[in-house]
Parts: structure tokens; sequence; C-alpha cells
């Protein structure tokens, strides 16, 4: 009998343990996914791609999102984008991110087919004339202000009067760069001379650093002694050839001081991090809101670094002169251009 009842509650026993396995599970606030689609070059470019994925990072620290319910994917062809963003969504992604001017049409597209998930495009083409989805967080960045700063510094440093520019794909967004490093190089120092140089006209252009190499070399031989690039990895190549001629270079959209230290003198901040870290929160809390969102110095969007590893490079009396200019550009005394 005792022998009996023993294997009755132990069937009754397993037979609860399958009902709770099978059982649906509340699903935890924190228990959201994110997906991400990443630009041409993907991650490891220790610039734009990093940046957005530190944002992820950040969510599963500060958020309490798990990693294993966040996904990324880094796409080898253009028709990959919108086939990454597309297979997120099917998977039931909540939010699904396109890191990249490159993913405007897609995100649009995928977007209206998946109007109960959240989506975010970082450089969205307002400009390209459509309407934004109402499940679109279209992140813009005024990057003419950021640069204007390092131009300033790059104009007040230079031994030569000389600056360069080395831009990635020569199209609208990496032209706002090298209007306001030129902006600012002129305001801080009239007489100054930039050089610029692009890589290309495709999206290869952001991940070539031979090109940036080679083009970071000549514009040293020709004069220049400080190059700012915008460029995505194809920088690495310009850090190079600071290092071979015992020059300086400047970094973009991420502290990119460690890529070659004692040669970057700065690096301009677009925090792409911060940014997208902020549309996962909103996901995360239910105050998702679509339609465009800018960010430029008010909003502290656009930076430029100054800390310990670069004091030595910058004079006090430099830093005082851009903090003055960074504070009239917010004022609006000073309107930097945009082209």
């Amino acid at each position: 009998m005792k022998t009996r009842l023993t294997a009755i509650l132990a069937l009754a026993a397993l037979a609860a343990l399958i009902a709770g396995a099978l059982a649906p599970v509340a699903r935890a606030e924190s228990s959201i996914r994110v997906g991400m689609v990443f630009d041409v070059g993907g991650r490891g470019d220790k610039s734009f791609n990093d940046a957005a994925y530190r944002a992820l990072e950040r969510a599963e620290k500060d958020l309490g999102i798990p990693m294993a319910n966040m996904k990324y994917i880094e796409p080898t062809q253009t028709a990959d984008r919108e086939t990454g963003m597309r297979n997120l969504a099917e998977a039931g992604y909540d939010v699904v991110i396109g890191v990249g001017f490159l993913f405007t049409e897609a995100v649009n597209a995928v977007a209206k087919e998946f109007p109960d998930t959240k989506f975010a495009c970082v450089d969205y083409d307002i400009q390209a004339g459509k309407e934004i989805p109402a499940n679109v967080s279209a992140l813009k960045f005024r990057e003419e202000e950021g640069a204007f700063l390092v131009g300033a510094i790059a104009a007040l440093t230079s031994k030569t009067g000389k600056v360069g520019f080395v831009g990635g794909m020569d199209i609208p967004l990496i032209h706002r760069f090298q209007a306001g490093y030129t902006a600012g190089a002129k305001a801080a120092r009239p007489d100054a001379g930039v050089l610029v140089n692009y890589a290309g006209v495709t999206p290869d252009a952001f991940k070539d650093p031979t090109k940036g190499k080679e083009l970071g070399l000549t514009q040293y031989s020709s004069g220049a002694d400080i190059i700012f690039h915008a460029s995505g990895s194809t920088g690495l190549g310009v850090f190079q050839a600071a290092k071979e001629k015992g020059l300086l270079a400047i970094g973009v959209d991420s502290d990119q001081a460690g890529e070659a230290p004692g040669h970057i003198l700065t690096s301009m901040l677009k925090r792409v991090d911060v940014t997208v870290f902020e549309v996962i929160k909103e996901v995360k809390a239910g105050t998702f809101k679509g339609g465009p969102h800018v960010f430029g110095l008010k909003e502290d969007g656009v930076g430029y670094v100054y800390d310990d590893a670069n004091k030595s490079l910058i004079a006090a009396e430099t830093i005082a002169q851009v903090e003055a200019f960074k504070a009239k550009i917010i004022a609006g005394e000073i309107k930097v251009p945009n082209q």
C-alpha cells in the first residue's frame, strides 16, 4: 500500500512539473527583445557601429535586459539591410534598430509591414521627402556643430596653419562634418588652410583603411599636420599615416584615442550610444514616440573629447576659446553651416 501511494505521489509530482513547464510564462518587463542591424563596416569599426553596440551593453547593465534578448546582424549586401530588419521583426523583436542613413528606405518599408513593432534608424534621411511611419524613431544629429569645435581645436593647435579632412562616402551626411570642421577652423584662425579628400562614392568608402592611409599620407605630405576623419574604419588608415609621420589626427563618433595613443588630438563625439539607449529605454517603459529626434550641442548629442589622455596635446587657452564657441552655438549666436 505504501509503495502504491509513493508511486501515485511521484506521478502527481511529475504531472505538476510537466504542467508547469508547459504553462505560459508571464512576460517580465525586462524581457523585451532588441534587434540591431549594423551599418557598413559592422561591429569592430571602433567608431559608428561600435557606438551603437555600446547601447546594447548599457541596456543590459542599466535596464536589466539580458544580452540573450538582444541580437545584432552584420549585412554584407545592400539587400541584406532590409532582409535583416524583416527577419528580426518576424522573430518578434520589440524594437529593431538600423544603424546608418542607408537604412532609411528599408526601415520605412519594414515598419509598414509590422505596425506593432517599434523601429529606429540612426541618421535617418529626413530629406528623402517621405512620411516617417508612426512606429519609427528617426534619429538625427547636427554633426556640423561637433565638427565645428574640433575644427577650431585643430586650427588653434596646428603648427603649419594647414589641417586636413578625410571623408568616407561623398554624400551630404559627410559634407556636414566637412562644412562644420572648415567653419570652425576658419572661425578660430581665418588664415587656416583646409585640405579635403573623400575615399569614394559607394558605401565601401567607409571600410577602406588602405585608402584612408593613402589620403592621410598625401595630406600630411602637402603640409597638413592634423587630419580629421569622418570615414568609419577607413579612418584607421588615417591614424596609421599619423603614426608614420609623427603627426596628429582627430577621431570621430567615439573616443578613438586608443587607436593611436599620442597621435589622437581629440575625437568628435556623436553620441549614437546615448540616443539608441534612450530608444530602448522608451520601448521598455512603454513611452516610445516615433518621428524625428534631432541632437546637437544643446541636446548633448555631439561634442568632443578632452580628458587625461589628450590634455597634454591641447592648450588650456584653446579649450577656453572652443568652449566660448560652444556657448555661442547653443545660444544661436553662431549658425554653423551644414553644407
